[in-house]
């Protein structure tokens, strides 16, 4: 990528080649610890979090549109795998270089349809995404550091003149998001396509953490509290249980098959490849 005659990085255009076979990756610490909020109502709650073992730290505020929400982080996973595709393939795009992406292409790959509500729901998706604030000492490129951010520095959209349709959007990524694409696999894991197919907030994080935990192993066990708070989940144990219990009777997670143990409140999560 070239510098313009004024010396500033300029924008990398990416897009999906075909939105049937792009691989879809995130990043394993939110595949891991709750960064986004896991309800479509607006959420004003400042959420400070620990990781079981103390290591991690997290503390999320939301501007006074809400906290970003787990159907928003769509459009960071859809971004840094394009991202992460382009430097595979010979980009070296420089440090907070503008990231062009074509709205439809995002839209339609991560299952939202492209109906005029799916671009005013993006456009929103982008306000909370921006104005969410992330504190954390989770390390990234090699380093710790207690570092705060918003989940994008700042976007731009750009409109059809006569239709007012949007057509594109220009991100800049927080120095955070970055780098995790930038550094490469070991940062990034693979996710199933039906992910964006499901519709509920937590069943989508069970997945996420699933395929943190288990990935390609035959099974990952967890104790239904510690999966309550390690989900980031607003509800009631009580009411986190129940919704565990539906989403084990419904058995439709992309990869996984869940069983829950009433008696010892214990979460077992199958690799469905690992199945006889």
């Amino acid at each position: 990528m070239k510098k313009d005659a004024k010396g500033a990085a300029k924008q990398l255009d990416l897009f999906v080649a075909d939105i049937l076979t792009w691989s879809p990756k995130a990043d394993r610490h939110s595949l891991e610890h709750p960064f986004f909020s896991l309800s479509k109502r607006k959420d004003l709650k400042i959420r400070n979090y620990e990781s079981p073992d103390g290591t991690v730290k997290l503390e999320v505020t939301p501007s006074v549109k809400g906290m970003a929400t787990i159907w928003d982080k769509d459009v960071i996973i859809y971004t840094v795998s394009v991202l992460r595709e382009a430097i595979q393939k010979g980009e070296r795009p420089e440090r907070n270089a503008p990231v062009n992406i074509t709205a439809y292409n995002l839209l339609m790959s991560t299952n939202r349809g492209s109906g005029g509500k799916s671009y005013e729901d993006l456009e929103c998706a982008l306000d909370r995404l921006k104005g969410t604030v992330i504190k954390t000492n989770i390390p990234t490129g090699g380093s710790q550091k207690t570092e705060g951010f918003g989940i994008i520095e700042k976007y731009k959209i750009l409109r059809d003149s006569k239709t007012n349709r949007m057509i594109s959007v220009e991100l800049v990524l927080s120095d955070w998001l970055w780098d995790l694409a930038v550094t490469g696999d070991k940062e990034l894991l693979a996710i199933n396509r039906e992910y964006f197919e499901i519709t509920g907030g937590v069943e989508r994080r069970l997945y996420e953490m699933s395929r943190k935990h288990c990935g390609y192993q035959k099974q990952w066990e967890i104790g239904l509290q510690k999966l309550h708070k390690k989900s980031g989940s607003a509800s009631s144990i009580r009411e986190f249980r129940r919704m565990i219990r539906e989403i084990v009777k419904r058995d439709s997670l992309p990869d996984y098959s869940i069983s829950f143990d009433s008696d010892k409140d214990m979460l077992t999560v199958r690799n469905r490849v690992q199945l006889p």
